[in-house]
């Protein structure tokens, strides 16, 4: 009795070591990524920046931002959810805190689930994705080349939360498809990226598609599905998401997130 209570609190003496391990670990990676990254000044959203832009596109701005509103250089997020870690496992429960720079483009995402904990990232130009057990044991930890441009391609469709990044610039382009979609593409630090990208006729980006390395080397269609808008620090964003991967053998969601909280410009963890 006394050996099996003794290895019980070890072992709660691991885990709780583990979890304080984990939270200074994603404090620091939080507080590189908000360093790496300088407030925009004096840049806000006018409406006449809309001219050249694809229809749809202008009904989009026209939709979710006021005239003036300044652009978002930071932004931190609070989500729940469903997550699958397979395409053939089940649903399970999962809270999420995320960071974003607009500037330099930057994110961290911590997911917590009852068995593991995920750190998806991609700072200082680099991708990565952290996946440990328990708060013990890395189960995953994935990098290189088409994590940089996997992570950065989350980051580029997650600006439909802090959607000022969407607006024209050196980097990012617009181009006509039809009445209800445009082509968004995206060049930075030797990646072009892109995202076809479809609204309603509000002006609600209802979905975002293109390619993303779904693991090591198969190159599959990735959907994010966007609903439920609403308006947040005047700025109307949608609230629920589902990711998809559009195999041939069909669609497979595997995230079904929603937001509970969104503050911008607060370059400090919650």
């Amino acid at each position: 009795m006394t050996t099996t209570l003794s290895i019980v609190v070890f072992i709660l003496i691991l885990f709780i070591l583990g979890k304080v391990n984990l939270s200074i670990k994603f404090s620091r990676e939080v507080k590189a990524l908000f360093a790496q990254s300088k407030r925009i000044a004096g840049q806000s959203f006018h409406k006449t920046q809309l001219d050249s832009l694809p229809e749809p596109v202008q009904r989009y701005f026209n939709h979710i931002l006021k005239e003036g509103q300044p652009y978002i250089s930071y932004a931190r997020i609070k989500h729940n959810g469903l997550f699958k870690t397979g395409l053939d496992k089940g649903w399970i429960n999962i809270t999420g805190e995320q960071y974003a720079t607009t500037e330099k483009p930057g994110f961290i995402w911590k997911g917590t689930t009852a068995m593991f904990v995920a750190r998806d990232m991609y700072i200082s130009d680099k991708g990565r994705l952290i996946a440990t057990l328990f708060s013990l044991y890395n189960v995953v930890d994935a990098k290189g080349d088409k994590y940089n441009e996997g992570e950065l391609l989350r980051w580029l469709g997650e600006s439909v939360l802090y959607p000022t990044n969407f607006l024209p610039s050196e980097r990012l382009q617009w181009f006509p498809i039809d009445s209800n979609t445009a082509k968004l593409t995206f060049e930075y630090n030797g990646l072009s990226l892109f995202f076809k990208i479809t609204f309603n006729e509000i002006g609600e980006i209802t979905e975002m598609e293109t390619k993303r390395y779904m693991g090591e080397d198969s190159l599959e269609t990735w959907v994010i599905k966007a609903a439920n808008y609403k308006e947040w620090n005047n700025v109307i964003i949608p609230t629920a998401f589902d990711v998809i991967w559009r195999l041939d053998k069909g669609d497979f969601s595997y995230a079904k997130f929603n937001i509970t909280e969104v503050e911008y410009d607060r370059p400090e963890k919650f």
